[in-house]
């Protein structure tokens, strides 16, 4: 277990869960993910976040290799969540910290999370700074980036940006370099990451970005608390990568979502697929006892228009479509045409209810839903695959076509 040094007398002293398949309710299969803690040595001693409880161990075991922990003058918590936070209390009485360092809401976090009496906790805001010998370390708050105690520690002298959850992928890998793995593999763990964890925050990303560049921080290196460093060329790449994310510009690509019980909403979602192809529009059908709903969340990020089907259950949706109803809107998104359709037997509420929440979340929708009682037959086939016609050509008008 053997630390890795990133710049000079900086090292990575953090742990890898191969184990891990879930995520903030989103399921990591098959990567499993980093819990990324930094030590600096100068003048004074720096640890930068820890660990999830469970992994102390494994930390202790790469940082005693840098320096005896009860040589730890200063911890600094970027960010109270328990994956980078879990190990606080055994971490303090180990190296009896002079100085533990958090933002305002920070410091609120640690109180609910730990006893915190006799602690040493100094709190920061944007535009304090402290010298540890040689270097100076920049505390810039990144509230709700993505909790409210979340911040950012910049070192100037090394270029070096430590952003907690921001820029983050989770990855478990002995590699600790995003220019060490293959760039396809990378960039979808990091529209996995973002449009499962940052996306209702995207305008929040916008004005960090915003914000660093105005600052006119000199970044060579992005350090973040999951997943793979970025560094040189990769930097920027990076934060152009969060911005496209972040302003979820119109994609001419769709979605079809749906679950059925007796296949005739399926059948339907394929007429839909048929009409979407017709005028030039790619599609991907998912259906959700076999895909996860995160697994839809990151298909999402590529299309403009996300359409679902559910037959009438018990007067309403079948639940894993409620389920993901329920988890797309609490994530946001913006920019999307939406559609439904689905089958009943007796009372129909189906496509009703999908209308509803989809202009709850704020999505255009340019045709009427469609609903079939029982099976499908030509008629109905020939109602989905206009909707599908029509939901293309309203798609491509967005996106300027």
């Amino acid at each position: 277990m053997k630390p890795v040094e990133i710049k000079k007398n900086i090292f990575w002293v953090g742990a890898v869960d191969y184990v891990s398949r879930d995520f903030h309710g989103y399921s990591l299969s098959p990567q499993g993910t980093t819990y990324n803690a930094y030590v600096v040595k100068d003048e004074k001693t720096v640890l930068f976040d820890n660990v999830k409880e469970g992994f102390l161990s494994t930390l202790l075991c790469r940082l005693s290799q840098v320096v005896e922990p009860e040589k730890i003058d200063y911890i600094v918590c970027n960010h109270l969540e328990p994956d980078h936070a879990g190990c606080l209390p055994e971490l303090i009485k180990l190296c009896k910290p002079e100085k533990i360092y958090c933002s305002p809401m920070g410091k609120r976090s640690m109180e609910a999370h730990f006893d915190i009496e006799g602690w040493p906790v100094e709190v920061v805001k944007t535009g304090d700074s402290i010298n540890i010998g040689s270097r100076d370390i920049h505390f810039v708050e990144t509230r709700m980036l993505h909790w409210p105690d979340s911040m950012v520690s910049y070192i100037p002298q090394d270029k070096l940006l430590i952003c907690n959850d921001a820029f983050g992928q989770n990855i478990a890998s002995t590699e600790r370099y995003a220019d060490e793995v293959d760039r396809a593999v990378l960039e979808h763990a990091m529209t996995e990451y973002y449009h499962n964890i940052v996306l209702p925050f995207s305008p929040i990303v916008i004005k960090t970005l915003d914000l660093i560049a105005e600052m006119k921080l000199d970044i060579d290196m992005l350090a973040p608390d999951h997943g793979l460093i970025f560094r040189g060329d990769d930097v920027q790449w990076c934060l152009n990568k969060y911005r496209e994310f972040a302003e979820q510009g119109w994609k001419k690509r769709a979605v079809i979502v749906y679950d059925t019980m007796w296949h005739s909403t399926e059948k339907m979602a394929y007429a839909v697929a048929s009409g979407l192809e017709s005028e030039g529009v790619p599609c991907r059908i998912m259906w959700l006892k076999s895909d996860h709903h995160s697994a839809v969340m990151t298909e999402l990020s590529r299309c403009g228009a996300v359409i679902f089907g559910s037959p009438t259950h018990n007067n309403g949706l079948l639940p894993n479509v409620a389920k993901m109803l329920t988890y797309m809107k609490g994530l946001r998104p913006q920019n999307k045409i939406g559609g439904a359709f689905g089958s009943f037997g007796w009372s129909g509420e189906c496509v009703k209810q999908l209308t509803e929440w989809i202009g709850d979340m704020g999505f255009e929708m340019p045709v009427e839903g469609v609903k079939v009682k029982h099976v499908p037959k030509h008629d109905t086939y020939q109602d989905c695959y206009n909707m599908g016609v029509e939901i293309a050509k309203a798609l491509k008008e967005k996106c300027g076509e």
